[in-house]
């Protein structure tokens, strides 16, 4: 489930695009081995790395990130090429338990993780003004 926050705020502060993904089925150390490797880069770069990068958690971020940025410019009328992530961060969420039937009778719990990822594409700001 995917959960999109905008907000804009005065002129003075850069305009934020916020996207969350919730009970993502994967393990919150192999999407944040992922996450590190984006976080603070410009957004054409962020692109680049996630089409390149082998693990299979590269696939939602990516999503992830093509949603904020075409929030960023649909619903706020940003550049895409003044984006950077400013935020990005991987939360632990519900853990999904099932029961594997064992020798003898009796059972064996199989705990299924997933994790809640949360990224902020701000634009970029030279020292207070903004580039037309």
């Amino acid at each position: 489930m995917i959960k999109n926050e905008n907000s804009e705020k005065s002129d003075k502060e850069a305009k934020e695009a916020k996207v969350l993904a919730q009970h993502i089925r994967m393990s919150v150390f192999k999407a944040r081995r992922v996450i590190d490797q984006i976080r603070g880069r410009s957004y054409e770069e962020t692109l680049m790395i996630l089409e390149l990068m082998p693990y299979r958690a590269s696939y939602p971020i990516l999503k992830l990130v093509y949603s904020a940025a075409a929030n960023a410019s649909k619903n706020m009328g940003l550049n895409e090429a003044d984006l950077f992530i400013s935020k990005a961060e991987v939360n632990g969420g519900a853990i999904m338990k099932k029961l594997r039937p064992r020798a003898r009778g009796r059972s064996y719990l199989i705990k299924k993780t997933t994790c809640h990822i949360k990224i902020v594409l701000k634009e970029k700001n030279i020292y207070g003004w903004k580039k037309k």
